[in-house]
């Protein structure tokens, strides 16, 4: 039970005081800065990407790739509308990038992601190595890293970007660079990357300062394979179906050091257990149908499809036909910190 403090007419008159020095009483505080659990203004909400899809079409006759510099329209928490944030800590958006547009070079100290969502034929350099993007491929542009998008396609491409943001905001950390010509130089053959570090093997005299995965493109069509041979075994687990975490080879740890990225597979029909964790997630089906109940609310969602869940939110998820998910989330900083915590079954 909280701890009622009763107020006088002396110890107003004291705070008025103090708070003229730049102080303030704990004793008044406490109770809101050190919460029994989680108090998040973070709302699960979700987005239907038919609607930003046509929104970002009306976007992309209105200003170029080149002029906004990032074509974007960002996925504002309804719980903290004008902070350009999708959770407390992570940011999320919706980029387009027109037929035969580039989206100009630059580098900041921002970690970003990318998941493709539609479209074929565009591509991202990051390095001075350029990677092709397809639906479901998971791309990484590590902090302070050049990068560019093109789109030498027909079409126009759309995927999600997920930053880290609001924790370089909270760290006073920014920094950020344009470079004066609108693509890199590619000094690095495409699929480099891969070659070096993606087979379990690696180069054997490697020493690498970043701590960013230096894979920059995870192809959806590995990912999916990996999920088919797993389906083979029937291990389900009860809370996620068949999920898996994209990995640093080198490290073995996250792909990304402030963001931990997922996918997983829920065959027709299966309802996960309740469960809920301190970290606040991200999801977007790739593939199938299915609805997640998150709290008191229920969200029915199909691919590309983009909803939050926050933290300590509890949440099942069903799926009406097989489905997969993408997601990302804050989890490699709270587990760094001790502050990770999940409960599975009992929420």
């Amino acid at each position: 039970m909280e701890n009622q403090i009763q107020d006088t007419p002396e110890r107003r008159a004291f705070y008025e005081k103090i708070d003229g020095e730049n102080l303030s009483a704990l004793w008044n505080n406490m109770a809101a800065l050190i919460t029994p659990e989680p108090r998040s203004p973070c709302r699960a909400f979700l987005w239907r990407f038919d609607a930003i899809r046509e929104r970002m079409i009306e976007a992309g006759a209105l200003i170029s790739a080149k002029e906004a510099e990032r074509r974007v329209l960002v996925l504002e928490n309804p719980g903290l509308r004008g902070q350009s944030k999708i959770t407390t800590s992570l940011y999320a958006g919706v980029q387009l990038v027109m037929p035969g547009e580039v989206a100009p070079a630059h580098r900041h100290t921002q970690s970003a992601l990318r998941f493709v969502l539609e479209g074929h034929g565009a591509h991202t350099s990051v390095g001075g190595e350029r990677t092709r993007m397809e639906p479901g491929d998971f791309v990484i542009t590590p902090a302070m890293h050049w990068h560019d998008h093109g789109n030498a396609s027909n079409q126009p491409m759309f995927w999600l970007d997920g930053l880290d943001i609001p924790i370089v905001q909270i760290l006073d950390a920014s920094f950020a660079e344009h470079l004066d010509q609108d693509e890199q130089p590619i000094t690095r053959k495409e699929g480099d990357s891969l070659a070096r570090y993606g087979r379990n093997l690696l180069p054997v005299d490697l020493r690498r300062a970043s701590k960013s995965s230096p894979i920059f493109n995870y192809p959806y069509t590995e990912a999916r394979e990996a999920l088919e041979q797993m389906k083979l075994q029937s291990e389900w687990d009860p809370c996620h179906g068949l999920k898996l975490r994209y990995t640093n080879p080198v490290t073995g740890e996250y792909a990304m050091p402030t963001m931990g990225t997922f996918i997983q597979l829920l065959p027709k029909g299966f309802t996960t257990a309740l469960y809920r964790s301190t970290d606040a997630t991200v999801f977007v089906p790739i593939e199938g149908r299915g609805r997640s109940k998150i709290g008191d609310e229920v969200f029915e969602w199909q691919a590309r499809d983009i909803f939050v869940v926050p933290s300590w939110k509890k949440v099942t998820h069903e799926a009406s036909e097989e489905a997969v998910l993408f997601s990302y989330s804050d989890r490699p900083i709270q587990e760094k910190l001790d502050l990770w915590r999940e409960d599975r079954g009992n929420a």
